[in-house]
């Protein structure tokens, strides 16, 4: 992609509706489609989405594919998707206003700070599709699914809420795997080594993002953990 295209996109966001963006992370402030600085945290389905219908985050979520696809699938849930990479952001953000989706909305800020942005008990599930692995010695505590992340999530998520792992990277299934034996408040509800060896289980496993799609042409088979933390 161009830098010039890039340039554009990231104009582009600071227009829309749906996305709130926190533009430095020395300061924990969001900005909306006004340049004005909004409160968000707690305020989620009353400032945003005007309901009280459950919240899911898409973490990484890339170009929105996940978020973009549960919210067709399930009008009555609201769905925010986080990533930093604006130019990603650009693509799910515009078609959610082609389809004209009400239910969902992009966060741009790194998943670390989310604690900033989403108040505690305000989400019921996290979904995290073919993130980064992070395989290289000594990033293990990078991974999405590593104790300091899921202690971010406990923070957010409301009792008994659910965390999705779909990936095609074996070490990143089989770590995730590690960790949530090794914690005690954790609970796997549900693994599957290859999901398209049988019929799909869950209808939010029919949607495919980017990543994905290469994948599979790769020949990978792609993997699917729920649990409770």
């Amino acid at each position: 992609m161009s830098g010039k295209n890039k340039l554009k996109k990231f104009a582009d966001l600071s227009t829309f509706h749906n996305v709130f963006q926190n533009h430095d992370i020395r300061q924990p402030e969001l900005i909306d489609a006004n340049n004005e600085k909004v409160e968000m945290k707690g305020n989620w389905n009353t400032r945003y989405f005007k309901n009280e219908h459950p919240i899911i985050l898409e973490l990484a979520c890339g170009k929105g594919e996940y978020s973009v696809g549960m919210a067709k699938q399930n009008p009555d849930t609201n769905y925010i998707g986080v990533d930093i990479k604006g130019n990603r952001i650009w693509q799910g953000a515009t078609d959610a206003m082609n389809l004209d989706l009400k239910n969902v909305a992009f966060l741009r800020t790194r998943i670390e700070q989310i604690e900033l942005f989403v108040a505690p008990n305000e989400v019921d599930e996290i979904w995290i599709t073919f993130a980064d692995p992070f395989l290289k010695k000594g990033k293990s505590n990078r991974r999405l699914t590593s104790p300091p992340f899921l202690d971010r999530y406990r923070k957010i998520l409301k009792p008994g809420g659910l965390v999705h792992l779909k990936t095609d990277e074996k070490r990143l299934s089989d770590f995730t795997l590690e960790v949530i034996e090794a914690d005690p408040a954790t609970n796997l509800l549900y693994y599957k080594e290859d999901i398209y060896s049988e019929p799909l289980d869950f209808p939010e496993l029919e949607i495919k993002t980017y990543y994905e799609k290469m994948h599979l042409v790769k020949g990978k088979t792609i993997k699917y953990l729920r649990f409770t933390i």
